[in-house]
């Protein structure tokens, strides 16, 4: 009977050896829909499609580019709505079909980071849309917002985005996880809208936080959990660390975008960190030896910033030799004893000379 009760408790341990896997599955369907008359692709699944239906389509963007493909079905509507929340400020819809433009029409627009245009789309042919500040592509130095661990925090965030908006040269935000307390549809629809006070989007990966809810709501109201995208020269990989290691298929993507940003700035951002620089808040990856790993990866592909949360406090350190620095300053039970308080960084990149300055903004 000891034999049996010991193999009972092993049973459901032997079907979480990866428990990432769903989510890292889950990030492949996103940014996929048919519906309304309307095939539709999301190139590298940077957004979640939040509703599709005959001439009308909402997006949620999670990078300040979006390229999507799209073709109308015989007898569908010729001019279609698209709504973009979480969108750059000063994006543009361009529309091709093979080298032929396309008729576009800007709407209004109530909140800096919600975009609509209306476009002309054709029944059959495949129509390439992008989404994108009209300088996107063009090298040149910039600065962003990095922030994590809101969680129980939600009602009262409203104030850091007022303090990032007396900046106006923060072109987004680029968040580290835990968004919310338990990841729940509600808590996360709430976090969407109150971030509809900021002028600036937020680029986001999942927290631990968000795997509390069955069935993770997060990829269908945000979109991928670990995911890459070019801003100005400037590389971005998001991982989802969120069970303490990273998902072997998640790792094999990123690889190719190390490879991608191997001769360019890269910055890389995770919730929990593979090394704990303090070593007693159990705020690192389960195994030490997968930390050392993805640590010297990312070392040898030359990555030059990474970005943390899950410990609500800032730390400046190194990973071999990459500036990493961990800023949970969201609000989320803050540690007492460091002085630090509630905060955001302020990040200055250049493509050209690489991280020129991460700067700690005190909000309290």
């Amino acid at each position: 009977m000891r034999r049996l009760g010991w193999l009972l408790v092993l049973l459901p341990l032997a079907g979480c050896v990866r428990p990432a896997e769903g989510r890292a599955l889950k990030d492949l369907e996103i940014g996929r829909a048919e519906s309304g008359g309307l095939s539709l692709v999301v190139e590298d699944g940077l957004a979640a499609v939040r509703g599709l239906e005959p001439g009308a389509l909402t997006l949620w963007g999670n990078a300040p580019v979006l390229r999507l493909r799209a073709t109308a079905q015989a007898g569908a509507p010729e001019w279609w709505t698209l709504v973009v929340r979480n969108a750059m400020p000063d994006a543009v819809l361009s529309a091709e079909a093979g080298s032929e433009p396309l008729e576009v029409e800007p709407g209004p627009s109530m909140v800096p980071t919600v975009k609509t245009w209306r476009v002309h789309l054709r029944a059959g042919r495949e129509v390439r849309l992008t989404v994108a500040p009209p300088d996107w592509d063009q090298p040149k130095p910039y600065r962003f917002a990095a922030l994590a661990d809101v969680q129980e925090a939600l009602p009262k965030v409203g104030d850091i985005y007022a303090r990032m908006n007396e900046d106006p040269s923060l072109r987004f935000i680029v968040f580290s996880g835990d968004l919310t307390e338990t990841g729940s549809r509600e808590q996360l629809e709430e976090f969407q809208l109150r971030q509809e006070a900021s002028r600036i989007p937020l680029y986001a990966t999942l927290g631990n936080h968000e795997t509390f809810t069955v069935g993770v709501p997060y990829h269908e109201l945000v979109g991928r959990g670990s995911q890459h995208f070019t801003f100005q020269g400037v590389h971005f990989s998001l991982l989802d660390t969120g069970n303490g290691t990273l998902d072997p298929t998640v790792e094999e993507q990123f690889d190719g975008w190390l490879a991608d940003g191997e001769d360019a700035v890269h910055v890389v951002g995770m919730h929990i960190a593979p090394l704990d620089p303090v070593g007693v808040r159990n705020g690192s990856f389960s195994s030490r030896n997968e930390a050392a790993a993805l640590v010297g990866k990312m070392s040898r592909a030359g990555v030059d910033l990474t970005l943390y949360g899950h410990v609500h406090s800032y730390y400046a350190f190194s990973n071999a030799g990459i500036p990493a620095y961990i800023s949970g300053g969201g609000g989320a039970i803050p540690e007492t004893f460091d002085g630090v308080g509630r905060h955001y960084l302020a990040v200055d990149v250049d493509p050209a000379k690489g991280v020129q300055d991460v700067a700690v903004v005190r909000v309290d």
